[in-house]
């Protein structure tokens, strides 16, 4: 799996980059009406890029233990049909608006044992009809007890593109970033 960049998500260098580029043209030439835009987007990039470093505070008398695999608010708890396995299992929601940091974690330790894109729409993603309509990749990891774990990541209406690195056979330490969803 490749690292992410502590920092900034390697997936928003790109933008961030180019967003500076055009900004520092637009204020090279004069443009100061493309400059100051170009400058807060730029800002903003930088923002919603942010990777910061997070270590979980795990002891062995926590395990199992579940951690967040995102900022943002959650939204919903209740129990709903896994989209892999059908069983009936808890799901928790958690929406992130585009003042949260958009890097996914392992919300537990283990394997991943399927992952599936699937296209779709870009509804608000805090809309209930967003988790079967939206643009959404779905990830199962396996703990070393056989548990399995499902997560969703869901595109919404701002952040539309969905990057998952983890892939059928890694193996993902708790809280070790896997993917983002950005614009």
């Amino acid at each position: 799996m490749q690292p992410s960049r502590p920092g900034v998500a390697l997936e928003g260098l790109p933008v961030i980059a180019l967003a500076a580029f055009a900004t520092l043209v637009a204020a090279l030439l004069g443009w100061g009406a493309l400059a100051v835009p170009g400058l807060v987007f730029t800002a903003f990039s930088l923002w919603f890029f942010r990777d910061p470093v997070r270590i979980p505070q795990v002891t062995e008398q926590d395990a199992p233990v579940v951690i967040s695999p995102a900022d943002g608010r959650v939204i919903a708890v209740d129990r709903q049909p896994d989209p892999v396995s059908g069983q009936l299992r808890t799901r928790v929601c958690i929406f992130m608006n585009v003042f949260n940091v958009h890097v996914n974690r392992a919300p537990v330790p283990g394997r991943v044992v399927y992952r599936k894109h699937h296209p779709g729409k870009f509804f608000n993603a805090s809309f209930d009809k967003a988790s079967i309509h939206n643009e959404r990749c779905v990830l199962t990891l396996e703990g070393g007890d056989g548990r399995r774990t499902t997560l969703v990541q869901i595109a919404g209406l701002v952040a539309r593109r969905i990057v998952c690195r983890a892939e059928p056979g890694d193996v993902l330490a708790l809280g070790e970033r896997f993917g983002c969803i950005m614009f």
